[in-house]
């Protein structure tokens, strides 16, 4: 049940592999999981979402931003408006900076496990780019690996020895 728990967590937007390995290495719920089945577990759930908001998303926003929306909710319009425009910007400076090096970008800003990162906004960010899929999802994939052993490190307290 706990493999179970820790796999769905790990889907989960914000919280993702970064909140469920150290869950799954918890005491909570009986005691800790072994590591190998975990990590695999965590990043399959991860990754499982990559794809529908890779290909959903933008259409999502673009509908939003073009829908005919009632006077309560005129503001829900703008705010797909400026999330397309802000990440179109935002994404031209980015391809403008580092050319090809933005798929190495995108691993870094997925496996470096801070607040606000992760595969949920980093696949939005690559869909709002236009950026290739399959590259996308390899930075991608790489980068929640990385970001799993990071967690599991750091879980382990690997990291107050220094």
């Amino acid at each position: 049940m706990k493999y179970l728990l820790a796999f769905l967590v790990s889907m989960v937007p914000i919280v993702e592999l970064r909140g469920a390995i150290p869950f799954g290495l918890s005491n909570l719920m009986g005691g800790p999981l072994e590591l190998v089945p975990l990590y695999i577990l965590c990043i399959l759930g991860n990754m499982l979402p990559v794809p529908f908001i890779f290909f959903f998303a933008r259409k999502i926003l673009v509908w939003g931003a073009e829908r005919k929306w009632s006077k309560a909710f005129n503001w829900l319009g703008k705010f797909f408006k400026w999330i397309l425009k802000k990440g179109e910007k935002g994404g031209k400076k980015l391809t403008a900076k580092t050319g090809q090096s933005v798929y190495i970008a995108l691993l870094l800003f997925v496996g470096i496990p801070l607040p606000g990162t992760g595969a949920w906004t980093g696949t939005l960010a690559a869909s709002l780019l236009d950026l290739d899929f399959k590259k996308s999802v390899i930075s991608i994939m790489l980068g929640v690996l990385l970001a799993g052993i990071i967690m599991s490190l750091g879980s382990f307290g690997i990291f107050s020895l220094f």
